[in-house]
């Protein structure tokens, strides 16, 4: 078997065959100099652009680009399988590993390029090229360096302008969404959007609904222009997420916080009947580690189960690589000379929106469900979820408050039991087979 017959039944392997559906044929056939593709997540945007593209570099000599919002991703995205899709034996000569380059046997040339500096598509003769997860990028980058770098005259081909397809998901109303909105009425402009449910098993789909709030489902699967409504857990019910049940003596309790100075604030937890119970909260004003575990070994001096599973801030872990004490070691320390068993769960803490994402998931899925209940003395617990809002202007930052704090010690928790993980584009590996 040749090298090339070899690499086109790997390619094969890795792309199983899926039905066309008709927003994705008008895609790759529609005459448009722009392509705004907001599509689902994992729907087969990245796949179908990855074989137009190196169509066109096979077809037409020119100098084509491949681009992300960083050189990693980039690289992830765009470069083995642009190798493979264009082949060795059609390269004149070795890709530049260093500078991401494939050079093809017809001239023709690829770069893969990280966006995070969009001056780097500067200065280049085009001839075309695909941005992946453009929602990402530095919002003035499409208008201040790419389109500008795409309007190359070329006297000898009047006839001829650069070209670019601009792929993602959404996320909330930003750049993507104003692109989208001109590619709705600008005639050198197609929009094309489909959603994962298009493409993907029933089953992946009800998964990820189980996985996810309301909200990030439509933004990542149906691919969805969602709007910050104000609040941070919109779907948070004072009714349907309460609680009448109190402690149980007898089961282990979960302890999550924050260390914010003022207020201090942690919330103590029971998962029963896989329900996850907020029961107490120790909030304190101008306190430190001490403080609240003093309050804890007090409050719960009868508890019977003397097991507690630490969750919380992973700033509370600082001085210890120098074997110093931390916030930690000090609730630690306390809670065993009182009797009580300590496992500490904490993890390094996520981006934001990964832990608002984890939490509302939680608070009501997109099938409905919820998981997450308060027990109405929980004051500060239940104001935060119901009130706690948007900076003016963001999509993931909080309006700092009294109440914030402890929906923070709730995100660290709910990111680090239960996080939501969304498969990017670039480890999308399912959808469509070489078609030329």
């Amino acid at each position: 078997m040749s090298i090339l017959q070899m690499r086109i039944q790997s390619c094969h392997a890795r792309w199983y065959a899926l039905k066309d559906i008709p927003e994705q044929v008008r895609l790759i056939s529609e005459e448009k100099r722009f392509k705004a593709v907001p599509a689902g997540r994992r729907s087969g945007k990245t796949e179908r652009a990855k074989r137009y593209l190196a169509k066109q570099a096979m077809t037409k000599k020119g100098l084509y680009f491949a681009a992300a919002p960083t050189r990693e991703q980039a690289k992830k995205i765009w470069w083995e399988d642009l190798k493979l899709m264009t082949f060795e034996p059609l390269h004149r000569k070795e890709p530049a590993v260093t500078s991401l380059i494939l050079f093809l046997a017809n001239g023709s040339e690829i770069h893969v390029i990280g966006l995070d500096k969009p001056q780097r598509i500067e200065g280049q003769p085009w001839t075309g090229g695909v941005i992946d997860e453009i929602a990402d990028l530095k919002p003035e980058a499409w208008a201040e360096n790419i389109y500008p770098a795409l309007s190359t005259f070329n006297p000898m081909m009047p006839e001829f302008r650069p070209w670019a397809w601009l792929i993602g998901v959404p996320d909330g109303l930003n750049h993507f969404f104003d692109i989208c909105e001109r590619a709705k009425t600008d005639p050198e402009w197609g929009l094309y959007h489909w959603t994962s449910d298009q493409v993907l098993p029933k089953d992946m789909i009800e998964a990820a609904m189980r996985a996810m709030s309301k909200k990030q489902f439509n933004q990542e699967y149906r691919a969805s222009f969602e709007t910050a409504s104000g609040l941070v857990y919109s779907d948070f019910d004072t009714v349907l997420n309460s609680t009448d049940e109190s402690i149980n003596p007898d089961h282990p309790l979960t302890w999550t916080h924050d260390f914010n100075y003022t207020p201090l604030s942690s919330a103590v937890i029971q998962e029963r009947n896989g329900k996850i119970l907020v029961l107490d909260e120790i909030v304190l004003e101008s306190a430190v580690a001490q403080n609240t575990a003093d309050e804890f070994v007090q409050r719960f001096r009868n508890h019977r189960n003397k097991s507690v599973n630490l969750f919380g801030d992973y700033s509370g872990t600082a001085g210890e690589v120098h074997n110093q004490s931390s916030n930690y070691k000090v609730i630690e320390n306390t809670l065993r000379r009182n009797g009580w068993t300590v496992t500490r769960k904490v993890r390094p803490n996520p981006a934001i929106i990964d832990g608002q994402n984890s939490l509302r998931a939680l608070i009501c899925n997109a099938m409905g469900e919820r998981k997450f209940f308060v027990n109405p003395k929980c004051r500060y617990s239940k104001s935060g979820l119901s009130r706690v809002q948007f900076k003016k202007g963001s999509t993931f930052q909080e309006e700092e408050t009294e109440f914030q704090h402890i929906t923070t010690a709730f995100r660290y928790f709910a990111h680090a039991k239960y996080p939501v993980t969304i498969q990017s584009a670039y480890d999308d590996r399912s959808v469509h087979v070489m078609r030329f």
